[in-house]
C-alpha cells in the first residue's frame, strides 16, 4: 500500500480564543496535573499530621473516638471487687453487666445480662445472680483493660466500656457461659 501525502486539515487558531490543550501528537501538555498534584500533596500532609496527632495522644479528650484508637496496650487496671451494698461505691459489682471501678460506674458495652432490679421472673433472678457472681470472679481474677467505644456513656451516666484481659472480652466469657447475650441495642426478656 502506498503512502499518502495527504496532511490532515486543522483550523487555524484564532487569537484570543481557547488554547488547544493537546499537543500535536495528541498527548496532554506537561504541567496540567500541577493543581491535582498540589491537592494530593496537601491531603497527604493532613493525613500524616492527623496520624501523628493521634499516635502521640492528641485524641485523649475526644468523646466517641472509636475503641481502636483508645485501646490500651497492656492490661493495667485491677482492684479487689466486692458486691455493691448501700454504702460507698468504689470497686464493686452491681449486676452481671454493671460495676463500679475507682468510683466510676461502668456498663459493659458489648453484653446484656438478666435484670436484678427488679427481675421480671424467678428464672431471670437466678440467672442474674449467677451473672453477677461470675463477673465478680472475672474482675478479681487479675489485671484487665477498659476500652471506650463509639459512645462514652449511656443515658444513665454510666461509662460504656469493653472489658478485656489479654485481648479477650470478659463479656464474651459471660456469653459463652450462657450468662449474657451480645448487646444489640435493645433489651430482651430472660423469662421463658
Amino acid at each position: 500500500m502506498a503512502k499518502s501525502n495527504v496532511v490532515p486539515f486543522r483550523r487555524p487558531r484564532k487569537s484570543g480564543g481557547k488554547i488547544d490543550r493537546r499537543s500535536p501528537q495528541g498527548k496532554p501538555r506537561t504541567g496540567q496535573n500541577g493543581p491535582r498534584k498540589s491537592l494530593m500533596a496537601v491531603i497527604s500532609a493532613i493525613v500524616v499530621a492527623a496520624a501523628g496527632w493521634l499516635a502521640f495522644g492528641g485524641a485523649g479528650n475526644l468523646p466517641g473516638l472509636p475503641a481502636v484508637a483508645k485501646t490500651p496496650v497492656a492490661d493495667s487496671s485491677s482492684a479487689a471487687f466486692s458486691i455493691c451494698s448501700d454504702g460507698r461505691h468504689v470497686n464493686c459489682v452491681v449486676d452481671g453487666d454493671t460495676f463500679w471501678f475507682q468510683g466510676e460506674k461502668i456498663r459493659i458495652a458489648d453484653i446484656d445480662t438478666p435484670e436484678l432490679s427488679p427481675p421480671r421472673c424467678e428464672a431471670e433472678r437466678v440467672k442474674g445472680e449467677a451473672a453477677k457472681a461470675r463477673l465478680l470472679a472475672l474482675l478479681n481474677a487479675g489485671a484487665f483493660s477498659l476500652s471506650a467505644g463509639l459512645r462514652d456513656e449511656d443515658k444513665y451516666g454510666r461509662k460504656l466500656r469493653t472489658v478485656t484481659r489479654s485481648g479477650r472480652s470478659l463479656g464474651d466469657t459471660l456469653i459463652n457461659e450462657g450468662l449474657a447475650r451480645r448487646w444489640d441495642g435493645a433489651r430482651h426478656g430472660w423469662c421463658g
